[in-house]
């Protein structure tokens, strides 16, 4: 695996391949087992967007494999006062062996890629979260054992999360079924994708979308960057697209709920439902430490 800019560009296979070897981390880092598998290799870490668990997990995920990481923000960069994309690219590629972005628009990943000669990694663009839903798609597997034949249903903003859940989960052979407001739909290349599976359904009602789902995903109703539009789409979410007991009694038995945080509790989620499902969310969190440090590996490894 060369980069990875988003879960689209990644067959079946390799992403199995990605949660086998997150799993192998994991237990190793469990069990005080040592993994130096990038020693001597350094990642440049570009946050034109701030984060606490992109940011910890993936500078730790490298201390623990042995190499370094340097946390890059605009204000450390000349791409922060103009400069080309296409010559940070080519720059970054004679001094480091990776790059992690965290950004806005999923052209200036592809960009670093197309310009740069080392593996670039999408840590989040408003377009997609593929690190985030490598992490949620291996708890889902630590869970209930399996991914295929499993329904996973998403309820809120057609965001980043939105558009990664739906290709992760149909790739590994989920059931998939989405409720956002009209308005807020995914990606129109992700829709398109969905065309091609059956077992993917989008529509505007919580609980139709939540019937018989092994597990329940939501996201905050305003992304970064969308801030000034807070006031106006909690007047479209509120009291809707939350997720709640009465939710989850149309949801089959021991079906799991996730959030990719920071949660806003009362909102999307109530804090009863986040509490009685803290573990599985937590589990979440710590699971972006593995899996992206399964993507380090196959992506910077000689």
């Amino acid at each position: 695996m060369k980069h990875l800019l988003k879960l689209l560009d990644l067959s079946t296979a390799e992403i199995k391949e990605i949660l086998d070897l997150a799993d192998k981390l994991k237990y190793e880092n469990k069990n005080g087992i040592e993994h130096h598998i990038l020693k001597g290799k350094t990642l440049g870490m570009v946050f034109e967007k701030s984060s606490t668990r992109t940011r910890v997990s993936f500078e730790t995920g490298m201390y623990q494999l042995g190499g370094q990481a340097l946390f890059l923000s605009p204000r450390d960069l000349q791409i922060g006062r103009g400069e080309a994309i296409e010559d940070t690219a080519r720059v970054l590629s004679r001094y480091i062996d990776g790059i992690m972005i965290r950004t806005f628009e999923q052209k200036e990943v592809e960009d670093l890629a197309k310009f740069g000669s080392i593996p670039i990694i999408n840590g989040l663009t408003d377009f997609c979260h593929p690190c985030q839903v490598l992490a949620d798609l291996m708890t889902v597997r630590e869970y209930k054992g399996k991914l295929e034949g499993l329904k996973m249903c998403y309820i809120g903003d057609g965001n980043n999360m939105t558009n990664s859940l739906i290709v992760g989960g149909l790739k590994m052979g989920m059931i998939v079924s989405v409720a956002t407001p009209k308005g807020y739909e995914p990606d129109s290349t992700v829709l398109e994708f969905a065309k091609a599976y059956d077992c993917f359904s989008l529509v505007n009602d919580p609980f139709e979308a939540a019937k018989d789902a092994d597990v329940i995903f939501t996201d905050v109703w305003a992304s970064m960057g969308q801030e000034e539009e807070a006031n106006e789409r909690r007047k479209v979410f509120e009291g809707v697209y939350q997720v709640n007991e009465e939710l989850l009694n149309v949801a089959n038995e021991g079906c799991m709920v996730q959030h990719c945080l920071p949660a806003h509790r009362g909102e999307e989620i109530t804090a009863e439902t986040f509490e009685k499902h803290a573990d599985e969310i937590f589990d979440e969190a710590e699971n972006r430490l593995h899996a992206q440090k399964a993507v380090l590996a196959l992506c910077l490894k000689d």
